[in-house]
């Protein structure tokens, strides 16, 4: 057998006697191989749908069946894409504009408003923090708004007040310094608290730990707000009412 690895074999290959022996493929050359060829694919996988409308009548009729199905893919996937990067920004509104954006959101989309006072460092850290967010997770629509424009009367132990709507209801709210977090609030802090209503999906693992002075400053603030957190609460649940 001349394609039997033997000593004579070697020695008849060496004198040109035998043609020398094939090495075996390399897997991960067939890998390459393969890999290239099913890139190739049919030319309408590699274009656009602009690219797609140009050169439809180079195509025969099994393509062109192939391709409209494809062009319905790819419209879906772009609409997919559209919508979730239709936000991406923390928006300002004023009351008026509260029910439209807020109350007869699209179903399927949840909407964070902060209630806040410009004049407030904790609103700013908040407003700073779900800047952040609202780009991290563009298909959450992040609002704000000043409390005033909203809801007269809103005592300030009550801010900063974060709502969280889905389907025009109220599913989550953190009222006050306490429940938003404490001055020392991180983003990451922030991020875990709207996952847990499930506002957003967070790739955070756990809760950010805080530092012992915090939560006996939070202890205390929880305190003194909780009076006034009660009596307000009929007020945040209608906050477009001016």
């Amino acid at each position: 057998d001349p394609n039997e690895d033997t000593e004579w074999n070697d020695i008849l290959r060496h004198f040109g006697i035998l043609p020398p022996k094939e090495k075996p493929k390399d897997e991960t050359e067939e890998t390459v191989l393969r890999l290239q060829k099913e890139a190739e694919g049919k030319p309408y996988e590699r274009m656009n749908l602009e690219e797609l409308e140009e050169a439809e009548d180079d195509f025969d009729e099994a393509d062109r069946k192939a391709i409209e199905m494809y062009r319905q893919q790819r419209l879906q996937e772009w609409k997919c894409l559209q919508r979730r990067q239709k936000y991406g920004e923390l928006r300002e509104i004023c009351g008026e504009q509260y029910v439209k954006e807020v109350t007869n959101a699209p179903e399927d989309v949840w909407v964070i408003i902060h209630l806040y006072r410009s004049s407030m460092p904790m609103c700013l850290l908040v407003n700073e923090h779900l800047s952040l967010l609202a780009r991290k997770f563009p298909e959450v629509k992040f609002l704000k708004a000043i409390v005033n424009s909203c809801i007269q009367n809103y005592h300030d132990r009550c801010l900063p007040t974060i709502l969280v709507y889905k389907t025009g209801e109220i599913k989550g709210r953190f009222i006050g310094v306490a429940e938003c977090g404490g001055i020392h609030l991180k983003v990451e802090e922030l991020e875990w608290k709207l996952a847990e209503v499930g506002a957003i999906e967070t790739d955070l693992e756990e809760n950010p730990p805080k530092d012992i002075m915090n939560m006996m400053i939070l202890s205390v603030q929880n305190i003194s707000a909780r009076e006034d957190t009660n009596t307000k609460s009929s007020d945040v649940m209608k906050p477009h009412i001016t």
